[in-house]
């Protein structure tokens, strides 16, 4: 009895902690929950265009890979509905490159995740603009447009009209539903902004390799500078000679007619 009386404190915290990592483990408390919760979409009700820049540091040689990385899960639909708008790379030792995409609200954090793999995070940001009254004014657009053209096809349909009515109709008509496209291709663009998310990614060379690129393409460029400066120089020595020799002309010519007078007052 007295043994198990001992157990019994080891025991019960043996049952603490089983009862704490089963409280860890629920739906919604563990890490998924904390990174469901960092994702970013425009509230029910609200129209809110996200855009994230960010800015990475890696290794030279691994940022074409990581570009092409980047786009073939953009394009496969990795992380869900994505589309490159645009692609860039310079080369050199210094390499850098940049993505931007746009891509559903879920797929921002992977696909960031993706691009800073053994890489550096130099600087992120983040902001919403507001869309809430462009939206407004395209939909009362629409309304206004659908209206009125509701109203001149009941108006075509009289028998009493004259012809160049009828032709001032027409006119019209076709002027309304140019506007009604325009304004569903303006609505379609500004759901598109807010359903989707643009990401804007930059990778650069780290320090090291930067600095050791500047000295390289220093180094490279030393022939080009000294021939450039040194032309420079000539070009000065061209264009300054001719005004040095009329100047010593004239100061020989100042003298030697000073010292003549000063001769001539001195017989």
């Amino acid at each position: 009895m007295s043994l198990c009386l001992r157990r019994l404190p080891g025991l019960a915290t043996a049952l603490l902690a089983l009862a704490l990592v089963g409280a860890c483990a629920r739906p919604g408390e563990g890490g998924g929950g904390a990174a469901a919760e960092a994702t970013l979409a425009s509230p029910q009700g609200a129209f809110l265009a996200y855009e994230h820049s960010v800015q990475l540091r890696l290794p030279g040689p691994r940022i074409p890979s990581r570009l092409k990385a980047l786009a073939d899960a953009c394009q496969g639909g990795r992380f869900g509905d994505c589309a490159v708008l645009q692609l860039s790379q310079s080369g050199g030792g210094a390499a850098s490159g940049s993505i931007e995409l746009r891509i559903a609200p879920q797929g921002v954090e992977p696909i960031i995740a993706l691009a800073s793999e053994q890489g550096e995070t130099v600087h992120r940001d983040t902001r919403a603009e507001d869309l809430a009254q462009q939206v407004a004014d395209t939909r009362l657009a629409e309304t206004r447009l659908r209206s009125e053209h509701a109203r001149l096809l009941a108006y075509q349909q009289r028998t009493d009209l004259a012809v160049a009515d009828l032709l001032t109709i027409s006119q019209r008509l076709a002027e309304i539903e140019a506007g009604l496209e325009q304004a569903g291709r303006e609505a379609a663009q500004q759901h598109r902004r807010i359903d989707t998310q643009k990401v804007t990614i930059r990778l650069d060379a780290t320090s090291a390799q930067r600095n050791r690129s500047e000295i390289g393409r220093a180094l490279g460029e030393f022939g080009g500078i000294f021939t450039t400066s040194l032309a420079y120089l000539i070009r000065f020595a061209a264009g300054v000679l001719p005004v040095l020799i009329v100047a010593a002309l004239l100061a020989w010519g100042v003298r030697a007619g000073w010292r003549r007078r000063k001769a001539r007052r001195g017989g």
